[in-house]
């Protein structure tokens, strides 16, 4: 727990400085001069331009990361990404304004550690450089003293943040009570009865009874509202066949994607790095001595495993130290080698063989990958003109007599997904199309086209009887068993309730033992765990099913104990969740506070500014 709470209170002491420090040396810097240098302030504390603007940046970097393509600003805007930068900066400035208040600060000796503990800072052996720390300011448009004073503002606010963040833990009392409930299990018997059980037939239905349970049931035979859709549409698999592919082209294309065709034996490695060779053969020798291992080593330089970790690299990329390497077999620590930082140890965790394939071999799938590239490149070519034509007044049906496009109907619900219903485009369009829509061409995710016309809408309404009579009577059949069976286990429920066996009453019991309410993994009938941690010891209960019922009988009930394993599993993440929501309130709760009292004032006219330039 106090872990989590470390956690929380270092949350926001790190906002800045990942703004400030993650895209310094991949990103470059953004800098405004003038007579504006604040985007806005809460109380005493400004919110630096030059600061808002490289957050922004940085945030939609990490948007670019995740997505895999360039962010726009104006999509940027759309997703709502300024504000949500704006909003963690008020909500940093608002802490180091009552920080500030309060009169806490931190020495020079907190500021040097937190120093140290940013990445960006460090050379190639794990340590604080100065030339590295220069570096990523200067990249950063900043001067020390102005980062130095920010971060020690910074560190001010987290002391105010962890001294309200102390008081969150929670009774004991509340945590046992959860884990109580969550920890407690039963021992119960239960068992089906199914058609078999049946003492008497089934009545055979009238005309009315049937009419009745179709009126009392309407609702199962009630369709949802229907669109009736024409569409014409157009992918890449249709006109697939008719694609030609010459020799050259897939020559050409096997030759491009010789890489990926024709690769050389690779190899996994991690690499140590070290800032002399005295120190690397030092290394080498504990690590031959049995003293240490590879992690060891790794730690001792404050380094994790993934900062050493190489990837899936070939003999060449290695330089001198390719041919050592490469002669190692998985699992091998070799070295001092030479690498492009420094001497070097370095682990071989796996091996991939090289791998060949033929033109010949490669030519299916060469020729399936650009027949498909072509059709779609032949239909996004007659995308504009087909929409042209509808917009002149081409009906839909005249668009499939004069192209490739096919014509089609639907009776479309929100239910459907078959044929153009799997589409994600088409099930969208569907559900937007209105009476006054006219077609118009759109875009299918597999490089298809459509447009669609609604020609009607259904509202709601019940199937008639007459076509549903099937169907209405084998639900009337299914109920009158379910409520036989039912009858038929009332009926033993007393014997067994007296502590009679199953078997005794020809019933196939399944005992269940030491089962949780969380069990819903188990292979067990609908309602059937529910309903065995609502009962008391000894009870037993009839469940009805669908054509059939269940019997169930509680054996046992055992309380958790607080001292196993599994116990202190659940306390310690029911209080780890608990106080981190209530960490989280009184978190918002201080800086809504703060912010109330001392005003936040911000300066559209220059996040404006600050726009522009991303535009």
């Amino acid at each position: 727990m106090a872990k989590q709470k470390m956690s929380i209170s270092k949350l926001f002491v790190w906002i800045l400085m990942g703004m400030l420090i993650v895209g310094l040396m991949g990103f470059g810097a953004t800098s405004f001069t003038g007579t504006t240098r604040a985007a806005g302030s809460v109380g005493n504390s400004e919110i630096g331009l030059n600061a808002y603007a490289r957050a922004l940046q940085n945030e939609i970097r990490a948007v670019e990361a995740q997505i895999g393509q360039p962010v726009p600003f104006q999509q940027a805007q759309a997703l709502g990404l300024p504000e949500r930068v704006l909003s963690q900066m008020v909500v940093s400035a608002a802490l180091e304004h009552e920080a500030d208040a309060l009169s806490l600060s931190v020495g020079d000796e907190r500021l040097a550690q937190d120093l140290r503990n940013i990445a960006a800072f460090r050379g190639s052996d794990g340590g604080f450089n100065r030339e590295a720390y220069a570096f990523a300011l200067q990249n950063a448009g900043l001067s020390e003293s102005e980062f130095e004073a920010d971060l020690r503002d910074e560190s001010a606010a987290t002391i105010l943040q962890g001294a309200v963040l102390a008081g969150s833990s929670l009774p004991d009392t509340y945590i046992d009570t959860l884990v109580a409930y969550a920890g407690e299990t039963r021992d119960f018997t239960w068992a089906e009865l199914g058609a078999d059980a049946l003492t008497t037939g089934l009545p055979v239905p009238g005309e009315a009874e049937l009419t009745a349970w179709y009126d009392d049931n309407i609702a199962l035979f009630t369709l949802p509202e229907t669109k009736v859709i024409t569409f014409a549409w157009l992918t890449p698999d249709m006109i697939v066949d008719s694609v030609e592919v010459d020799a050259d082209t897939l020559r050409a294309a096997y030759d491009e994607r010789d890489a990926e065709f024709n690769q050389p034996e690779r190899r996994l490695v991690e690499r140590l790095v070290f800032a002399d060779d005295a120190s690397a053969q030092s290394a080498a020798d504990r690590l031959a001595a049995g003293e240490v291992d590879f992690e060891t080593l790794v730690s001792e330089r404050g380094l994790d495993l993934a900062d050493t970790d190489l990837g899936d690299i070939a003999q060449p990329e290695l330089g001198p130290a390719g041919e050592v390497v490469f002669a190692a077999e998985t699992g091998d620590v070799v070295g001092p080698a030479p690498s492009d930082l420094g001497p070097a140890l370095y682990r071989v965790n796996g091996v991939l063989a090289a791998q060949q394939t033929s033109f010949e071999e490669a030519e299916p799938v060469l020729r399936d990958a650009l027949a498909l590239d072509r059709a779609r490149r032949v239909i996004e070519a007659q995308g504009q003109s087909l929409d042209d034509e509808l917009a002149a007044g081409a009906t839909l049906e005249e668009l499939a007599d004069t192209t490739d496009a096919e014509l089609g109907q639907i009776d479309w619900t929100p239910q459907s997904a078959d044929g153009i219903a799997a589409y994600d485009a088409f099930r969208d369009a569907a559900r937007a199309l209105g009476d006054s829509d006219f077609p118009q061409i759109d875009q299918l995710g597999d490089g298809g086209l459509f447009a669609m016309r609604l020609d009607e809408v259904r509202p709601p309404a019940p199937q008639p009887f007459e076509e549903v009579r099937d169907a209405v009577l084998a639900g009337w059949e299914q109920a009158q068993q379910t409520r036989a069976l039912v009858e038929e286990a009332e009926a033993l429920r007393a014997a067994l309730a007296e502590g009679q066996s199953f078997e005794a009453q020809s019933l196939t019991g399944a005992a269940e033992t030491g089962v949780s309410r969380n069990a819903f993994g188990m292979d067990l009938p609908q309602g059937l765990l529910t309903e065995a941690f609502t009962m008391g010891e000894g009870d037993v209960s009839v469940i009805p099913g669908d054509g059939v019922a269940l019997i169930l009988r509680l054996d046992a009930i055992h309380a958790a104990d607080p001292e196993s394993e599994q116990s202190q599993l659940l306390a310690q993440t029911f209080g780890d969740r608990a106080e981190q929501s209530v960490a989280q309130d009184l978190f918002r709760a201080l800086a809504s506070d703060i912010q109330t009292r001392a005003g936040v004032e911000i300066d559209r006219q220059a996040i404006n500014a600050v726009h522009l330039n991303f535009q």
